[in-house]
């Protein structure tokens, strides 16, 4: 059996230096969006999967749910001086995604990031549809669709991933379609796997309370 890595990496001594400086004036608000890179917790980057308002009124983002656990703060890579700008409110381990709800007062929402504009959320791409995704350590990559070769709610693609993309959206055209959690064998040489967002959207609205109800900006 091909071993399965998840595409999380640890953050930089100078990335925690930084946050730990302190800033005499305060930081223009963070310009988040599908694709950008967040820091979890002081220790780990991942990717922003999608952000957008839930039925409560919320801002709420989505990432991979082994990047952080419920209380665990968000940080803005490319903005480290604006502080914490969220906090991971919900976490599923068995499909591998977390919600986010951000601080209105500190974040700018968008649509795209780099080469990726997500408009709204789809069914599961398939075979041989090309889909690509946007992360923080590879930036933008395509590949070859592959399906849901394990029928376990996933998509296996052939888009490059590597550590710090854990969360990264998915797409094809402007839909977003899965996020990605982890790559098997080795990186950007084997298949890329995500969990389908019709399947995490799903579980959010059945769930309640943050996420519920949610719409991409």
């Amino acid at each position: 059996m091909l071993k399965r890595f998840a595409a999380v990496v640890a953050a930089t001594v100078g990335v925690l230096g930084f946050l730990g400086s302190g800033i005499a004036t305060a930081a223009p608000p963070a310009v988040l969006g599908g694709g950008s890179g967040i820091v979890v917790n002081d220790e780990l980057v991942c990717t922003l999967t999608t952000i957008g308002n839930d039925s409560g009124g919320r801002l709420v983002g989505v990432t991979a749910g082994h990047c952080g656990d419920v209380g665990s703060t968000v940080v803005s890579e490319a903005a480290l001086d604006t502080g914490v700008v969220g906090t991971f409110v919900k976490s599923n381990p068995a499909l591998d995604y977390a919600v986010i709800q951000f601080d209105r007062a500190k974040v700018v929402p968008v649509n795209r990031v780099g080469n990726v504009t997500i408009t709204q959320i789809g069914a599961p791409a398939s075979f041989p549809q090309v889909a690509c995704k946007e992360g923080r350590t590879t930036g933008n990559t395509c590949g070859i669709v592959y399906g849901d070769l394990m029928q376990t709610q996933e998509t296996w693609t052939q888009a490059c991933v590597v550590e710090g993309d854990s969360g990264a959206p998915l797409v094809v055209g402007t839909t977003l379609v899965a996020m990605v959690n982890a790559y098997l064998a080795a990186p950007c040489i084997g298949p890329e796997i995500g969990t389908n967002m019709s399947v995490i959207v799903g579980d959010m609205n059945a769930s309640g309370g943050p996420g519920a109800g949610f719409r991409p900006i």
